[in-house]
């Protein structure tokens, strides 16, 4: 008996500290968002029902410095999308202002990386996200700043990221205003919904980034 517990007991010792060690890793572990885990009100109805496998959609956008950003940018990449207008005086500067905070914290990582997306992309011209880029710190290989077409903007918010709880079409009176960030991990599934002007949601996000980075 002495001799079975002296070989056995090593060997278990050591796959019990396995499984608790592993449990705590994917107990915290931010989890995969399919439209049907989300509020409601964040989702478009024709989505709502859809329990499995969403993904964000392609997309294509022009950055602070005229080049076309598309999802190729961020393959492979986990990212921040937030949406934002420059002429906000209200929660975007908070927003920016955290976005800039999550830049730095993870400015030595290359799999990790930001997109804003403006909502007044027929005002936010490339010389104006060059200005507002250049003002907020900006770090162009990390953080794309971008416009893009209203309607393909509008529902990438909607229907890829849930990030605004409003309906509409995307026409010249659709106007969205949301504090949401929205944490996409590297196969494109939301991993996170944050509010960007929270200290602790942004104490929050930028502990489930660490632990899809690990």
């Amino acid at each position: 008996m002495k001799t079975f517990t002296a070989k056995w007991l090593i060997p278990l010792l050591l796959l019990i500290i396995i499984i608790f060690v592993s449990y705590q890793f994917y107990k915290d572990k931010p989890a995969v968002y399919d439209p049907a885990d989300v509020n409601p009100e964040l989702v478009d109805k024709s989505l709502q029902s859809l329990s499995e496998n969403h993904t964000v959609a392609d997309f294509e956008l022009i950055n602070q410095n005229g080049k076309t950003i598309t999802q190729e940018v961020y393959k492979d990449k986990i990212y921040i999308a937030d949406f934002f207008f420059t002429s906000c005086t209200t929660i975007c500067p908070i927003m920016t202002n955290n976005m800039a905070k999550i830049q730095k914290e993870f400015l030595d990582n290359d799999n990790v990386m930001l997109l804003s997306l403006s909502v007044t992309p027929d005002i936010d011209s490339i010389t104006r996200l060059r200005e507002y880029a250049n003002s907020k710190g900006v770090i162009d290989t990390k953080w794309n700043v971008t416009t893009g077409d209203k309607k393909h903007i509008y529902d990438l918010a909607r229907k890829s990221y849930f990030a605004t709880t409003n309906e509409g079409d995307g026409g010249l009176q659709d106007f969205i205003h949301t504090t949401n960030f929205v944490l996409v991990d590297a196969k494109k599934r939301i991993r996170g919904i944050y509010n960007g002007i929270d200290n602790d949601e942004i104490l929050r996000l930028i502990k489930d980034i660490k632990i899809l980075t690990n």
